[in-house]
């Protein structure tokens, strides 16, 4: 008698790229969100969060930017761990960045503004360290 073992299927976080590549995704698909949320509705949120339309529509057009080269980092069939390096440096620079301005008080900041840089300041850190992970058990 001859049996037959079957391996498991691999889970979308076993493949190659692992863990890394759904958070490179996502780190895009947020980023490019909220960038684009920033262009669209910059005059709307310049009184809730006290900052500028200008300044809002500039991070915005960055972030836009910013998402899609993330993206691309993550379309590779090889992610290049340099590439992924460079997006965590700048998730913590940003997060970093972010703390700051909320502290400092850039601009006319709102005390919604300070909390939403906070917030931010906080997803992009988890980002930076679920990408940090994803690197590391690759």
């Amino acid at each position: 008698m001859t049996t037959t073992r079957t391996a498991p299927a691999a889970s979308p976080l076993t493949r190659a790229g692992g863990l890394l590549r759904p958070a490179l995704r996502l780190d895009a698909v947020v980023t490019g969100a909220n960038g684009a949320g920033y262009l669209l509705a910059a005059p709307l949120l310049d009184g809730p969060l006290g900052l500028s339309p200008g300044l809002l529509r500039s991070v915005g057009a960055f972030l836009l930017a910013y998402a899609a080269a993330v993206w691309l980092v993550a379309a590779r069939r090889r992610i290049s761990g340099a590439a992924v390096e460079a997006v965590i440096g700048a998730n913590a620079l940003w997060a970093a960045g972010s703390v700051v301005a909320a502290v400092v008080g850039i601009g006319s900041l709102t005390g919604l503004g300070a909390g939403w840089l906070v917030l931010q300041a906080a997803v992009v850190a988890g980002f930076a360290a679920v990408q940090l992970v994803g690197l590391r058990r690759r």
